[in-house]
């Protein structure tokens, strides 16, 4: 079997988050600058090993007071911790657009296991001959896991919810043709 590369295509994915603001509402968010990597044999998704690296220092929640606040020592502390990163140790799957992907999640220097649910949109061709993959991923982390404790009161109360919900979309592209269209471009 042959080892297939994909990468993310960044103009057509989003690395988004929610979490409930005084247990009424919630605040979405973006990671804007992420890239992922991956490798399947062939074209199987079921054997896909991922990493995924966000910059810290690009969340937006459309609030720059709120971003810089996101960014310190009370949340993510991006000048000592500028990187969260995602790494798979198992995809299951469920049928032919689920799966459950396993890995560990690395944010402030402590990693731990996280569960994720992957559906596959499927693929298609690009104008210029690449091929493309879609993903829609959801899941749910506590945020308290990595030490992140801003806003959680004893006693049960909260100002932000330790549940942190993920919702990204991903399109990634499939290397080969990818460097078999750069090599035409080349010679051309």
């Amino acid at each position: 079997m042959a080892i297939t590369k994909w990468k993310l295509d960044p103009t057509h994915s989003e690395l988004g988050f929610k979490i409930r603001h005084l247990m009424i509402s919630n605040v979405s968010g973006f990671f804007n600058s992420f890239q992922i990597e991956g490798e399947t044999q062939d074209d199987d998704f079921s054997t896909a090993k991922i990493q995924l690296k966000a910059d810290i220092n690009s969340i937006h929640t459309n609030n720059e007071q709120r971003d810089a606040h996101l960014r310190n020592s009370d949340f993510f502390a991006a000048d000592q911790h500028p990187e969260m990163v995602f790494e798979s140790t198992r995809i299951e799957k469920i049928d032919s657009e689920n799966f459950r992907l396993s890995g560990n999640l690395t944010l402030k220097k402590i990693t731990r296991p996280v569960q994720l649910n992957v559906e596959y949109s499927g693929t298609a061709k690009d104008p210029w001959g690449g091929e493309r993959a879609g993903f829609t991923v959801t899941g749910k982390i506590k945020r308290s896991d990595w030490g992140i404790n801003f806003g959680l009161m004893e006693g049960g109360g909260a100002m932000l919810a330790d549940e942190v919900k993920i919702h990204s979309e991903i399109q990634l592209v499939k290397q080969a043709v990818a460097e078999e269209k750069k090599l035409k471009e080349y010679v051309s």
